[in-house]
């Protein structure tokens, strides 16, 4: 185990990690953007929201050597992709991300997840960089409070009916091309961004096999490393180019199952 193990084992999280030069990160930027441009809005939130499973060039990072072997580390040497997605806060706006734990409406049945959070911009405090909580991912999964909140970039604006103390806080500040690890029940959230830059990160959620979903019927996800000898999920093949309609309908068919538990509880 690397040394660096221990400190998020204490923690819930460890940073930053190099993955590729700002110039690298500017091309994966550039190549973002001109998705956002060429693109219907509807288009554009699925592929944000769906990243892995609709832009090549975002599976092709979720399978990067810098990217999995931290994350083996922790997880071990078999590896899902549950989801990648987006998380965009434009310049001089009021977006942010409430205090909350990753896994709490997933629906998984276990904790053996970790998100990996890629910088394709820089993530300072100015441009609301996300903020930990050392040592809260060593409780449950505590209870949340649905906002719906308009500028809440979480998809039920959901935050910890607890008290957090920013004090205790530390920013995970990240250059483009740097990365961070965060446990599923670790506390987090992110202020909006004063800056005059767009903040792009890029959050992908590994998994290990033996976890499963909490319904009967699975769900779509990425096999990146080593094996699965439990098949508790629909594997997925990588995206067939950009925005390829047979991969749009699987990520459609996929969102009307995860409902079920994403949105758990929401009176209709």
């Amino acid at each position: 185990m690397a040394d660096w193990t221990v400190d998020y084992n204490e923690k819930g999280y460890a940073f930053p990690f190099r993955l590729f030069d700002s110039s690298h990160a500017d091309q994966y930027r550039a190549s973002l953007e001109k998705i956002e441009t060429a693109h219907t809005p509807e288009l554009v939130k699925l592929a944000i929201g769906h990243a892995n499973s609709l832009i090549p060039f975002v599976d092709e990072i979720t399978r990067l050597d810098a990217v999995l072997n931290p994350v083996k580390e922790i997880l071990g040497p078999d590896l899902l992709v549950w989801n990648a997605s987006f998380f965009i806060k434009e310049p001089q706006t009021t977006d942010f991300v409430s205090w909350h734990q990753d896994l709490t409406y997933w629906g998984l049945t276990d904790s053996h997840e970790v998100t990996a959070w890629i910088a394709l911009s820089p993530a300072t405090e100015l441009s609301g960089c996300m903020k930990f909580v050392p040592g809260s991912h060593k409780g449950s999964i505590v209870e949340h409070r649905d906002t719906f909140a308009g500028n809440n970039l979480l998809s039920r604006g959901q935050e910890l009916a607890v008290e957090v103390n920013e004090d205790d806080a530390v920013s995970d500040v990240l250059q483009p091309g740097e990365m961070s690890l965060h446990h599923g029940r670790l506390f987090h959230g992110s202020h909006h961004n004063q800056s005059n830059d767009r903040r792009i990160g890029l959050a992908i959620r590994y998994i290990t096999p033996d976890m499963q979903q909490t319904i009967d019927e699975k769900t779509n996800a990425r096999l990146v490393a080593g094996t699965d000898k439990y098949q508790h999920f629909n594997l997925t093949d990588s995206p067939d180019g950009l925005l390829n309609p047979k991969d749009i309908e699987a990520v459609k068919q996929n969102i009307e199952i995860t409902k079920r538990f994403l949105m758990a509880g929401v009176a209709k």
